[in-house]
């Protein structure tokens, strides 16, 4: 086998001439080149690089080794140390590696003798949490999220801009409001490494908050979360109803904004219609920008199918895509899971992915998807069962014998299917979101109220689902 010095120093100068210098000095020069068993081995001084290595550069990599030595070759990633024997200089000193926490590695206290607090809060700090995989070369644009994206692209270029701090994002589960959130993290970290950057769920925040009281750190707490440059959390309505959590959070989140720093968030509703949630925070959540995450459009499903594809190395026809988007429309997260489920029937059956083979695989998900739910068919059974007219669910009237059962239709909309409060308004006669919320609100409240309204409402569930 051809020896090590002419592999790596080739391999950098090529890759170096590909890359933007903010890329090259950030993933590449980090990684050390070393001779393996069988072939190299890159070391990355730590999991954060090589994950990113991994999902961004490694298949370059090899294949520039084989183009480079005429053959191919093996090619490990790793986490660790290189050893001195073997380690391979590159031309200029590789500069001093910077950590996840961006600053230069340092010799640490075992982790068993470090303040027990510290350990609690995040072993330092040392990450910023993201998934180096969620970027928004992944994330695949639609009308669904194009408003968003938008916002998304802007923050990244140029965080804690007053026009977009905070950023609210809402939506359904598995619609890709993390994976949004995590690629302007990425982004920032990528055009800064020096950023303060954490993304956290906020369950996790509310656990870090505890184990802050419990080992006598919160001030080091505060002080952490005060200095980010960037914090991400996700699904914020796991706030409602604990207190002492919105009360920190709300200390936080005024310090970073003034400090303009940004602050981004997730929840799977509209601000005003968290319950539970201190008034205060709720209306500092529209100090910026709140945009909306709806389902994926057709096209946008038949993308993301073939993009995972793609990414997975896998054949998939473009109809066989068409048809599985076709029947599976509620969210991202499902229809991946499909895709994941007709790979592995067809992996187990040594049949190739064809239409056939589809519609086996996905026969429950397909007999379910004919069971769906659309607001016409709401508003036509409701109309039916309250005897009024059909055309009374987009009228103006306003009598309680048509306003009533408008609103329990409304309400059915919001619980049997994936649109958004503006998309259910527009269903009936182009009615404000407003309107749609206090329908549902009004409903939910007189269910627990009014006997006649909670059984009217369960027997057309029940009619609705069958």
């Amino acid at each position: 086998m051809t020896d090590l010095p002419p592999l790596w120093p080739a391999c950098l100068e090529r890759l170096e001439a590909e890359l933007s210098a903010q890329q090259f000095n950030t993933w590449i020069k980090p990684l050390v080149c070393e001779q393996g068993v069988e072939g190299y081995v890159l070391l990355a001084p730590n999991r954060f690089i090589m994950q990113f290595i991994k999902e961004r550069f490694l298949g370059r990599v090899q294949t520039l080794a084989a183009e480079i030595l005429g053959e191919a070759v093996l090619i490990e990633l790793k986490n660790g140390a290189p050893s001195k024997a073997s380690a391979m200089p590159v031309t200029a000193p590789v500069p001093e590696v910077v950590s996840v926490e961006n600053t230069p590695i340092k010799p640490t206290l075992p982790p068993a003798s470090r303040p027990a607090a510290v350990q609690a809060i995040g072993t330092g700090h040392d990450t910023t949490r993201l998934n180096p995989s969620f970027t928004f070369d992944t994330l695949v644009a639609g009308k669904g999220n194009q408003l968003a994206r938008a916002a998304a692209l802007q923050i990244s270029e140029n965080p804690g801009d007053k026009a977009y701090n905070p950023l609210f994002v809402y939506g359904g589960v598995g619609l890709g409001k993390t994976h949004l959130i995590q690629a302007i993290g990425n982004f920032v970290f990528l055009k800064n490494p020096k950023a303060r950057i954490r993304y956290i769920h906020a369950e996790r925040y509310v656990a870090d908050i505890m184990r802050a009281y419990q080992h006598k750190a919160f001030d080091e707490f505060k002080r952490y979360y005060h200095s980010l440059d960037l914090l991400l959390i996700d699904d914020i309505q796991f706030f409602a109803g604990k207190n002492r959590t919105m009360e920190e959070f709300f200390y936080a989140f005024n310090a970073l904004i003034e400090g303009g720093k940004q602050v981004i968030m997730t929840c799977d509703t509209f601000p005003k219609q968290i319950e539970g949630m201190d008034e205060r925070l709720i209306s500092r959540f529209s100090w910026g920008l709140t945009v909306e995450i709806q389902p994926p459009e057709l096209e946008m499903r038949v993308a993301i199918l073939m993009k995972k594809a793609e990414a997975d190395h896998l054949k998939l026809d473009h109809n066989v895509a068409f048809f599985i988007a076709q029947n599976v429309r509620s969210n991202v997260r499902e229809l991946e899971g499909a895709l994941k489920r007709v790979v592995a029937y067809s992996r187990f059956t040594h049949q190739p992915i064809e239409l056939e083979l589809v519609k086996e695989a996905l026969k429950d998900i397909l007999a379910a998807g004919n069971r769906v739910v659309s607001v016409d068919v709401i508003q036509k059974t409701v109309a039916d069962y309250y005897k009024i007219k059909l055309s009374d669910m987009h009228s103006k009237k306003r009598s309680r014998d048509i306003a009533r059962p408008r609103q329990v239709a409304m309400a059915l909309s919001k619980e049997l299917t994936q649109l958004s409060l503006p998309n259910i308004g527009g269903a009936f006669g182009g009615r404000d979101h407003t309107t749609v919320l206090h329908a549902c609100k009004t409903i939910n409240e007189m269910r627990n109220t009014d006997g006649t309204i909670e059984r009217d409402y369960n027997a057309l569930l029940q009619m609705l689902k069958n």
